[in-house]
Order: structure tokens, then C-alpha cells, then sequence
């Protein structure tokens, strides 16, 4: 079978979730673009690497060039503080989404996050036209760049899939996690998924495998032909032996953001 695209843009290419992706991504193009911040040396036949800070519109404008489609799993990855957030996530965001207009980009696939609804409880269990709710900056970056993304749909005619990314690690490694956690595997389902469907207008998936505890409904992203097919039950005995039961009425526990929703400003000065 042909690859489905000629040339793919990968950002965060040298992050952990990046660097599981180009394994997945490869058989879909002809050529991988891998775009970090230091550049990429290990590379695949048909990889090539590209270095540049997101903050850099020129040089985000040029990756874009001659590419068919853009997963952007690029920017700062954590709460940090407001200029980095504003400057990797939001300016770097539009950026991606500007490359994409000018050089006729036709979708993106976005790494949103579980903390753009963050303080959402649990028992809400909620579907994707939830409202935002982010429990930090950071998740307000990702609010805004969700909002990027329908807005270029709607005007532009680029298709997004935004794709919610709960806990994705090697194996769960808390309590959390054993609902929370998305595999690699299931990361690379997921982000394949959103390339290959036929049509995906401006669509919102949350990024979970298929474990045991569902507090969200995934159900309006059903189109997009995701199946995990991962789950945490093997894990299960071992994280519970680990970590103690925690307080069920700890906001980290109740607010699908985790211990997010706990975090204070990370522009403030720290306590003395």
C-alpha cells in the first residue's frame, strides 16, 4: 500500500511522546519532517530533521512548506511559567496554524491535554463538548489552541483533530494513572487514527487506553475509528500495593486534572 501523504511535519519529534511516534508515523508518508529545538541525528531513511524554536515564526513558516499534514506534539509540556507557556504553546501554536494556511496544510493533529478540563470532576463524567475548564496555565494554552483550531476549520477550512492526552507513560506509576493512563501504543492508535480518517472537521478526542474506570465519554469521536486496546489491569496489584488508598475528597483526586488543580502560580516567588 502507498503512503497516505507525501511529506508529515512532526514537532516534539524528540520528546518522549514524539520519539514513539516516528516509528508510527513513518509507513504513512514518504518523508517524515522531525522538528525539535536541538534537531535529530538517529535519522530513518525516509526521516529528515529540522531545528527551531516555535517562538520563531519564520522559521516555523518554513518547516511548514511543502507539507501534507502537521501532527504537532511541540511546546512546553508542564506548568511552567508565563512567558514560556505564552511563547512555546500559544505564539508557537499559532504559528503552526499560520504555516499551515499559507502553505496550504490540509490537517493537524493537536496534543491537547487532559488539563484544558482539568477541573472537571470525575463523576461528571463528561463527553468532548464539555466545556474548557483547565486547572493551570498550561491548560489554558491548550483551551486556546483548541479554540485555534476550530477557528481555522470554521474560516480556513483546515481540518483538526484535537487530541486530549490523559497520562501517557511506559505503565501507570500512581493511583491516578490507573484510570488516567494512555500507552504509547494506544498514543500511536490514537494519532494514526486522526490522520487516516476520512474526515474529521474540528474534532476533540480525549487520548485514554481502555481501562477499567471511564469518567469520560469518548463517544463523539467515535468517527475517527479509534480503538485502544491497551489497559492497566496488569498493573493494578502493583500500584496498589505501592501507594496508599488516598483521600477521596483531596481536589486531586475529585478533578480529573490530578494534582494540577493544586498547583499555584508558577509565576509566584516560592515560600520561605
Amino acid at each position: 500500500m502507498s503512503p497516505r501523504y507525501d511529506t508529515i511535519l512532526l514537532t516534539g519529534a524528540a520528546g518522549r511522546l514524539g520519539t514513539e511516534l516516528r516509528r508510527a508515523l513513518a509507513p504513512l508518508c514518504r518523508r517524515l519532517r522531525l522538528a525539535s529545538r536541538n534537531g535529530i541525528a538517529d535519522l530513518a531513511p525516509n526521516e529528515e530533521s529540522v531545528a527551531f524554536d516555535l517562538a520563531d515564526m519564520e522559521a516555523v513558516l518554513a518547516a511548514c512548506e511543502g507539507v501534507d499534514a502537521i501532527v504537532h506534539y511541540g511546546g512546553v509540556p508542564l506548568e511552567r511559567p508565563w512567558q514560556d507557556i505564552l511563547d512555546s504553546n500559544i505564539r508557537g501554536s499559532y504559528h503552526i496554524y499560520e504555516g499551515a494556511r499559507k502553505h496550504g496544510v490540509k490537517r493537524v493533529v493537536y496534543a491537547s491535554s487532559v488539563h484544558a478540563i482539568g477541573y472537571h470532576k470525575l463523576e461528571d463524567h463528561i463527553d468532548t463538548n464539555a466545556p474548557h475548564r483547565p486547572d493551570g496555565l498550561y491548560g489554558l494554552s491548550k483551551c486556546f489552541v483548541e479554540d485555534l483550531g476550530r477557528l481555522y476549520w470554521d474560516k480556513f477550512g483546515i481540518e483538526t483533530v484535537a487530541l486530549r492526552i490523559f497520562s501517557s507513560f511506559p505503565e501507570p506509576a500512581d493511583r491516578r494513572h490507573l484510570w488516567s493512563w494512555l500507552s504509547f501504543e494506544d498514543c500511536n492508535r490514537l494519532t494514526v487514527a486522526a490522520l487516516t480518517a476520512p474526515r474529521v472537521g474540528f474534532t476533540v478526542s480525549f487520548g485514554i487506553s481502555d481501562n477499567a474506570m471511564k469518567p469520560v465519554d469518548n463517544r463523539l469521536a467515535g468517527h475517527l475509528g479509534y480503538v485502544p486496546q491497551d489497559n492497566t489491569e496488569a498493573f493494578r496489584a502493583a500500584v496498589e500495593a505501592k501507594f496508599p488508598t488516598p483521600d477521596p475528597k483531596a481536589p486531586a483526586v475529585l478533578h480529573l486534572g490530578g494534582f494540577f488543580v493544586e498547583i499555584g502560580h508558577p509565576d509566584d516567588e516560592p515560600a520561605k
